[in-house]
């Protein structure tokens, strides 16, 4: 047995078989019975021709059909690839071909865009349709089902060995370019991203395969995923919780949907709930101001955050609503897996923070270490288990996986400072970062401060040209339900919270802040947004 993530899998159902390992609409398979279906899935994709290294597409909303198409390639060493349902025919033409997709796994409700698209697979080319309750799009109903493809496969677990440098790949598409796929051994992304055997996450650790079977706990955490599986996140916590022995709910159909969230956190007894940033949390405790009382949280122990920081106000708000749960941001990229997160000393609202140690650290141009509060803007640093590259992409790999002293660091792209007790204040994603008059201004403090404000739901916060001053600091915000926003009282007001060249210039009230389906802000829209808003005289 390796550090592989079929074999450790395997080695949970063999001493949790009987434990729901996931509930999903109607379906509440236990162990035993997730792998089955896993192992069917596997030997009908062998039988196509897919085999180690291959790479088979997984468009499907939150399910278990997500869970089982992972763990069969897995198991057969083919390498799942997370593709994300809202692009359009172009852009998953070109996510196929950048990815050399051998295989597609889709549900039926993405099939419109996905016929247009599949010329662009390679190798065995086999292609299984999740039936989801809707039509076939565009009357088209020639794929092969994937009921039918598990009902004619054995369900026994009798497969090759595999290793610890199988390959586990994750898509991410970022704030800007390309989406790039990012390689990890499953050895690596284990340890680094799906908790690394501690169910608990109290950082420790196993150091062999074998000894994964005797952490799993009995019964195990429930944990609600709301992120889509099709982005890290997801999964990331998906699989964090399968390892312990854990029970995985999702939201059927992959809708976030606030008033059934609270509704299976009551049912399921959910311990641990995910969200994505103020997007996501702040529709939640609406539905809890609104009606309180109205549903039985006494199970909820934990919400966390990753993807997206969460506003003092929204923790605030949090720790109002649901006193005594643990509420936690967490700090994470494809490129890095899972790195944590602390609140500053003495505010407990206030932006988490990283702590230099043996995998984290802030690099300078150079390479070099920043000293400890000399106010130097370097990179943040990955160091320990991290990627081996970018699929197909040497050029960005050179540049985010870099090697200092013998020892590998993954690069994200964000920018940081080291204060003098070996803190780390993380400011933003450098390609992101605005450049006012010669000033930096990074969009995630001023979001903060402007969705600190009662009158904001949301916003988002961007640079665009400015003849004087290179560019200029533009936000656009999305009011809460009957509270209007006075742009002009909304900039006085930032001026309490912000450094005068951060505040600012213009703030756009917009209907509806766009984000991507995991509550990331959607930056190219907002640009866009911007553009088409301004006036001809704005460039002065």
């Amino acid at each position: 047995m390796e550090f592989n993530l079929a074999d450790l899998f395997e080695s949970v159902v063999d001493v949790a078989g009987g434990q729901t390992a996931m509930v999903s609409g109607s379906r509440r398979p236990t162990y035993a019975e997730l792998e089955q279906r896993a192992n069917r899935l596997a030997h009908h994709l062998a039988g196509t021709g897919v085999g180690p290294g291959d790479r088979v597409g997984v468009q499907l909303a939150n399910g278990t059909e997500y869970i089982e198409t992972m763990v069969a390639c897995f198991k057969i060493r083919a390498v799942p690839v997370n593709v994300n349902y809202r692009y359009t025919a172009g852009e998953l033409a070109y996510l196929y071909a950048d990815a050399g997709l051998s295989g597609l796994v889709f549900h039926r409700r993405f099939g419109e865009a996905v016929g247009p698209a599949l010329g662009a697979l390679t190798g065995p080319r086999v292609v299984l349709e999740v039936a989801d309750g809707t039509a076939a799009a565009g009357g088209h109903d020639g794929y092969d089902g994937y009921e039918s493809a598990l009902g004619s496969a054995p369900p026994d677990r009798n497969f090759p060995p595999r290793g610890a440098d199988d390959l586990y790949c994750v898509y991410t598409g970022g704030t800007t370019g390309m989406p790039k796929g990012v390689l990890w051994r499953h050895a690596d992304i284990f340890f680094a991203a799906m908790g690394g055997g501690d169910p608990l996450s109290l950082g420790d650790q196993i150091t062999a395969p074998e000894e994964l079977a005797g952490r799993v706990l009995h019964p195990g955490i429930t944990a609600l995923a709301i992120p889509p599986f099709m982005h890290a996140a997801g999964h990331w916590l998906a699989f964090s919780t399968l390892f312990g022995g854990g029970t995985v709910v999702t939201v059927e159909g992959g809708v976030f949907d606030p008033v059934e969230v609270w509704r299976l956190v009551e049912a399921e007894a959910v311990n641990a709930l995910v969200v994505v940033g103020d997007a996501m949390a702040r529709p939640l405790l609406d539905v809890l101001a609104t009606d309180p009382g109205r549903y039985d949280l006494s199970s909820l122990l934990a919400v966390g955050s990753g993807g997206a920081v969460l506003s003092p106000s929204t923790k605030a708000q949090l720790a109002d609503l649901l006193p005594g749960r643990v509420v936690a941001d967490r700090f994470g990229s494809s490129e890095t897996g899972q790195v944590g997160g602390e609140a500053p000393p003495g505010d407990p609202y206030g932006p988490p923070r990283l702590r230099v140690d043996d995998r984290t650290d802030v690099l300078d141009a150079d390479l070099e270490p920043v000293r400890p509060g000399s106010g130097t803007i370097g990179h943040l640093a990955r160091g320990g288990h991290v990627p081996i590259g970018y699929l197909g992409d040497p050029a960005s790999s050179a540049t985010t996986f870099v090697e200092r002293d013998g020892r590998r660091w993954a690069l994200p792209g964000d920018l940081a400072t080291v204060q003098a007790d070996r803190t780390i204040t993380v400011l933003g994603r450098g390609s992101l970062c605005i450049n006012t008059g010669g000033e930096k201004v990074f969009p995630d403090e001023v979001e903060a401060a402007l969705k600190d404000h009662p009158d904001v739901d949301d916003a988002i916060v961007i640079g665009i040209p400015d003849a004087r001053f290179g560019e200029r600091v533009v936000a656009l915000v999305q009011g809460r339900a009957g509270r209007p926003i006075d742009p002009e009282a909304l900039r006085r007001d930032s001026h309490d919270r912000l450094t005068g060249y951060k505040v600012p210039r213009e703030i756009l009230v917009i209907a509806e802040i766009v984000r991507s389906p995991s509550g990331k802000p959607d930056y190219p829209w907002a640009r866009a947004a911007a553009e088409s808003a301004r006036r001809p005289d704005d460039e002065g």
